[in-house]
């Protein structure tokens, strides 16, 4: 009994407690049920905004009486980024200047009460006939291109209007901010033709965007250049179909008139090949594959010995300069008057001219190859709708070249000349002074074996420039006369020269930092430099075994 009469005396204080919180409650008006007077109110539930209540919005309708004439809510009170957005596009803009027929939130999302939530499937699927209400001829060419046929057969993750536009902020593609503008259609495009998932999820290669960056459409398009053929230029924009298909800007036989925007004549004489070149893997055609096999084994291999020894014969000198003086080989004293003559005064000009346009060829053929690097960002300043880079790099070329073809003239006319350059003719003892030589710096003997006065050292160097300056000045070419080229020769000699061109310059870049730099800068003998290239006659102190210009016979 005495449990019950507890259990009662508690409810009696609780509702003491509660009285006044229900006695308020009881005294609040009734929730209004606007669906009774309105169709809207039946609406809402289905809506995107069938989490609001009507008052949420219409501020001021909180009776089953209220007044009329109450301005309507507008969207940007709870959507003021989407709003602002909308302001800056090309609708708002429109809008503003006074045209009412430009499409507002409500021609697009529909009604306040009906709206669709713009993240479901059935919003996305009807974006392009809501597009199509005041852009019909365009979404007619989407529906029939391979994104509309995709998401027709419902693949929602196609790509439609506001994938490509935007949504709210849809500005003019010639505006350089636009998405679909040629600074970013390969960002637009690659968000989908980039995505390894998406790839393989529908089969797509997988290639397409690492391929064109490697291309020079790609390279120059990251660059900065607007002119440049992009995505669009070639696929199309709205009208993207399968290269199988004979409607298609891609499909073999209409390649020459795609192509022929830029390169007129393109694919008149031979059929236009595979456009997007594998770098590697299975797609790589076979001649790129020999070439990138070929100078990725020359390269480390020749740089590894150029590495080997002139490393060894540093470190001998080092040693022979610093540390043993007095106990080994006497070191050689310096050169007699005022040092040997390697340089007639010509020579030094030729010189001059070939070293300033080589230097020229590499900053601007790796900005091509590396336009994010800090060195390469004097040149990007430049580029617009003309490339600076290129018209740099083609002037350097033709110097390249002018100095080069100079100097086989100045053989042929001038037997002083001749007779100096008789000493870079290769001999029969060349192999053998090499080899000793190279043993000696790889500490192979205790003697250094003789050096001819123009050795091994110099002959190597001289032939290398001239093989590079024809293999470069010939895939150089071709590649500037493109035009041409495509014209009467297969795309894939323009592959071909596109690698080799590549290459060639990495290993002559490395080779002159390895083995000419050496020999003219950081060899203890000449250190800090070798001023033959200025005064024509050289630091370098006689070796043991040097034969100078009294051997020579060039001693004038």
């Amino acid at each position: 009994m005495r449990k019950r009469a507890s259990v009662r005396a508690g409810w009696a204080f609780l509702g003491l407690l509660l009285g006044p919180a229900a006695g308020l409650r009881a005294a609040e008006p009734p929730a209004v049920d606007c669906a009774s007077c309105h169709d809207e109110g039946q609406k809402l539930p289905k809506s995107a905004h069938a989490g609001l209540s009507c008052d949420t919005c219409h501020d001021g309708y909180n009776a089953a009486t209220h007044p009329a004439g109450i301005t309507k809510p507008a969207c940007d009170t709870c959507h003021a980024d989407e709003a602002g957005d909308y302001a800056n596009g090309v609708h708002g803009q429109a809008r503003k200047s006074g045209n009412d027929g430009a499409p507002d939130c409500s021609v697009c999302h529909g009604g306040a009460h009906e709206l669709v939530d713009p993240k479901s499937q059935a919003f996305r699927i009807a974006t392009p006939s809501t597009c199509g209400m005041c852009h019909p001829d365009v979404v007619e060419q989407y529906q029939a291109s391979v994104h509309g046929q995709a998401l027709a057969r419902g693949v929602t993750q196609a790509p439609l209007c506001t994938d490509c536009h935007g949504e709210h902020k849809i500005i003019k593609h010639t505006n350089e901010a636009s998405p679909v503008s040629t600074a970013h259609i390969r960002d637009t495009c690659g968000s989908c033709h980039g995505d390894v998932r998406l790839t393989r999820k529908f089969g797509l290669p997988s290639d397409r965007l690492i391929s064109f960056d490697s291309s020079y459409h790609g390279l120059a398009a990251k660059a900065g250049s607007q002119t440049v053929a992009n995505c669009a230029s070639c696929h199309g924009v709205h009208n993207i179909l399968p290269s199988s298909d004979p409607k298609s800007t891609i499909n073999p036989r209409n390649l020459p008139q795609t192509c022929g925007k830029c390169h007129p004549g393109a694919g008149t004489r031979f059929t236009i090949s595979q456009v997007h070149v594998a770098a590697e893997g299975s797609a790589e055609p076979p001649a790129l594959r020999w070439v990138r096999q070929f100078y990725l084994l020359v390269i480390p291999v020749t740089l590894g010995l150029m590495l080997l020894h002139n490393g060894g014969e540093w470190l001998r000198k080092l040693i022979r300069l610093r540390f043993r003086a007095y106990r080994e080989t006497p070191r050689p004293g310096p050169a007699a008057g005022r040092g040997e003559l390697r340089m007639l005064p010509f020579e030094r000009v030729q010189h001059a001219v070939l070293a300033l346009s080589f230097l020229t060829l590499v900053w601007t053929g790796f900005a091509l190859k590396y336009p994010e690097q800090w060195w390469a960002r004097p040149l990007l300043l430049m580029e617009g709708r003309y490339s600076m880079r290129s018209l740099i790099h083609r002037a350097a070329a033709a110097v390249f070249i002018g100095i080069s073809a100079t100097h086989v003239v100045s053989l042929i006319v001038s037997r002083k000349l001749r007779r100096h350059w008789k000493e870079m003719l290769p001999n029969i003892d060349d192999p053998r002074e090499a080899l000793a030589n190279f043993a000696y710096n790889l500490g192979l003997g205790d003697r250094q074996p003789p050096r001819s006065a123009h050795s091994y050292v110099e002959k190597s160097e001289y032939w290398a420039v001239v093989w590079g300056a024809v293999v470069m000045a010939a895939s150089g070419s071709l590649l500037w006369a493109n035009n041409i080229a495509l014209k009467l020769l297969p795309k894939s000699w323009l592959d071909v020269a596109t690698s080799v061109h590549f290459y060639e310059a990495v290993l002559a870049t490395l080779a002159i930092l390895i083995w000419h730099f050496y020999s003219v800068i950081f060899d203890p003998d000449v250190y800090p430099l070798n001023t033959a290239f200025l005064t024509g006659r050289s630091v370098r102190k006689e070796e043991p075994g040097h034969r100078g210009d009294e051997a020579r016979g060039t001693g004038d």
